[in-house]
């Protein structure tokens, strides 16, 4: 009894866990109720991390676990809808990398309770197939119109046309998002919620449908969806401005700049507070700004707006075509699996799903010239088999491929079993069978030839890999090898610094060597003041060829040095004219003093 009463403590805490985290962000302190909406739903969607999960992903979920061959309004059970999140999020963290991989365990039970909040208040159990896809559709991450592009899907006949029912019912189900998080009375739904997204009854086609929901400013009932897609693009926003009520240096996120006070420009929490100071009234028009321009780009784009210089602006979306596209049939590309009694050991490896039924082939021109495609469709998977065993191909993509010829066989026996059989075709049939049966048993048996040279190659290359040290004992040329490499390392240590010991030496007496000079060319320059007087003073030049050696570190060293050894022999040695012309007029002897 303790036991069932902590239990149910822990279940009704998780269930508050959301919202008290949401409750303690203070998201009710903003005044305006369409980003006091977009900010909870923000904050909802990166909590529960849909953010990473984008339309595609979620699309494909919901093939994955069949929802897409279920009507809009079949219930599913809450152990069901777990399933459908926990895959979602299982699938996340693959494509994930290891740094960023996100708690699965958390991310399902936050989900799972806001959904449950959201669409089953009344707690019966169960909730409809629209509300589950309206719902992860709307909070996933992506771009907004693909999003609609997918609702739209949902909500349309075969010939491209809105169904104003459907879309009456997805306004019911997303319209439940504000009201889960304490919006109802903004955003509710209401009866004339259809009215003020479309007020003329009329065929609405999917670009219609876009152009409306994606307008602005959108419907009133829907303003909050395209602001929570601003929210996620502006987050990380950088606005080098100082904002005018609470003098942050600079903003993050939106920046809001008044349209009548010189100037004026608050930040995001300032503004979505009603902070107003100075001249400057919360009944002021204001401009919202999700990035930021420099002076002199405004400057620039100025003029080149005045001289035409600016191209036209590109339509903010892609116009779709009106007829919506046939989907592929792909039933003679991967059939389905068959229930078919003498396949079912052999195919026991594929998934399961729910079969449809095929069309069985019938004996005339047409099926025997189906077959032979798809006989020679086999062949080539067969042959991929055999290429790529030897590349150690990935084990997935092979065993997509076994499942694949698996099928294809599979139909082609149940096909031939089911067919109907004319008196005149029996041997037909018959060699027909046998060659199928034969084709079987060939494909099997490479199957297993080419998994057991995949399972012999990968151990050989495990053991290559990791080679023990019995082998490496077992192996004297090989420790023969090492040994002479270690002893020629330490000989080369030695030898380098030997070397480097040699070259500070010689830089210790390079040293004492120019003071030498030096002092002695400065008494002999205070002897003879005028012509030390009339010689101008040298450079010293870096060595072109310490330039072209960067690898020989005592050239690259004693380079700098060179002009004032040179300067320090020229002044010792020779005291006219023309000498220091000839010294200092070459520049190979210049450059050539200063090598090693």
């Amino acid at each position: 009894m303790i036991e069932e009463s902590g239990k149910r403590r822990r279940t009704m805490a998780e269930k508050r866990q959301l919202f008290m985290e949401m409750r303690a962000q203070n998201f009710d302190v903003i005044r305006l109720s369409t980003y006091r909406t977009a900010c909870k739903l923000r904050f909802v969607q990166k909590r529960c991390n849909l953010h990473l999960v984008d339309i595609w992903n979620m699309i494909e979920a919901f093939r994955d676990n069949g929802l897409n061959t279920l009507d809009h309004n079949t219930e599913i059970n809450v152990s069901r809808l777990e399933t459908i999140i926990s895959s979602i999020y299982y699938q996340l963290n693959k494509r994930l990398p290891s740094t960023h991989q996100i708690s699965v365990e958390q991310s399902i039970s936050l989900l799972l309770n806001f959904m449950i909040a959201a669409y089953d208040s009344e707690g019966h159990g169960k909730l409809t197939v629209f509300s589950v896809k309206s719902m992860l559709a709307t909070m996933c991450g992506g771009k907004i119109l693909d999003k609609l592009r997918y609702i739209f899907s949902q909500i349309s006949d075969s010939n491209g046309l809105m169904i104003f029912t459907k879309f009456d019912q997805f306004l019911k189900e997303v319209l439940k998002l504000p009201t889960a998080v304490f919006e109802g009375p903004s955003f509710g739904y209401t009866e004339h919620s259809v009215r003020t997204c479309f007020p003329q009854q009329k065929k609405i086609m999917l670009n219609m449908f876009l152009d409306t929901l994606m307008a602005d400013p959108p419907p009133q009932c829907l303003v909050w969806l395209p602001l929570m897609h601003r929210l996620a693009h502006v987050e990380n926003v950088f606005h080098p401005v100082e904002c005018s009520y609470c003098r942050c240096e600079s903003m993050m996120g939106f920046r809001y700049r008044c349209q009548q006070c010189h100037n004026y420009q608050l930040c995001q929490n300032c503004f979505w507070r009603g902070h107003a100071n100075g001249p400057h009234s919360n009944q002021h028009q204001m401009k919202e700004h999700s990035s930021w321009k420099s002076p002199a780009k405004k400057l620039s784009h100025a003029i080149s707006k005045s001289l035409g210089c600016v191209p036209s602006r590109e339509p903010p979306r892609p116009i779709f075509p009106e007829q919506p596209e046939k989907p592929l049939d792909l039933a003679h590309i991967v059939p389905p699996r068959p229930l078919t009694n003498m396949n079912d050991t052999m195919v026991t490896h594929m998934s399961s799903g729910a079969p449809t039924p095929t069309k069985r082939l019938q004996c005339n021109p047409d099926a025997a010239s189906h077959l032979a495609d798809e006989h020679a469709l086999i062949a080539t998977y067969v042959n991929r088999l055999q290429s790529g065993a030897r590349a150690l191909d990935s084990p997935g993509r092979l065993d997509e491929e076994h499942r694949l010829i698996a099928r294809y066989a599979a139909r082609l026996a149940a096909e031939a079993g089911n067919a109907p059989r004319p008196p005149t075709d029996l041997g037909f049939n018959f060699d027909a069978n046998k060659q199928q049966r034969q084709l079987i048993a060939e494909l099997e048996n490479k199957n297993r030839e080419i998994l057991q040279e995949i399972q012999r190659l990968r151990l050989e290359h495990e053991q290559a890999s990791q080679p023990t040290p019995e082998k490496a004992q077992q192996n004297p040329t090989l420790l023969a090898e090492l040994r002479l490499l270690r002893q020629r390392k330490d000989e080369l240590e030695q030898r380098m610094s030997a070397l480097q010991e040699s070259r500070r030496e010689l830089m210790v007496q390079l040293e004492g060597l120019m003071k030498l000079l030096k002092a002695q060319a400065a008494g002999s320059a205070h002897s003879s003041p005028t012509h030390g007087a009339s010689r101008p003073m040298p450079m010293p030049v870096r060595s072109t060829s310490a330039g072209s050696t960067p690898t020989h570190v005592p050239q690259d060293s004693l380079a700098g040095v060179g002009g004032d050894v040179q300067e320090a022999f020229t002044q010792g040695e020779h005291h006219t004219e023309q000498s220091h012309t000839e010294v200092w007029g070459n520049g190979t002897e210049k450059g050539s003093v200063g090598g090693p």
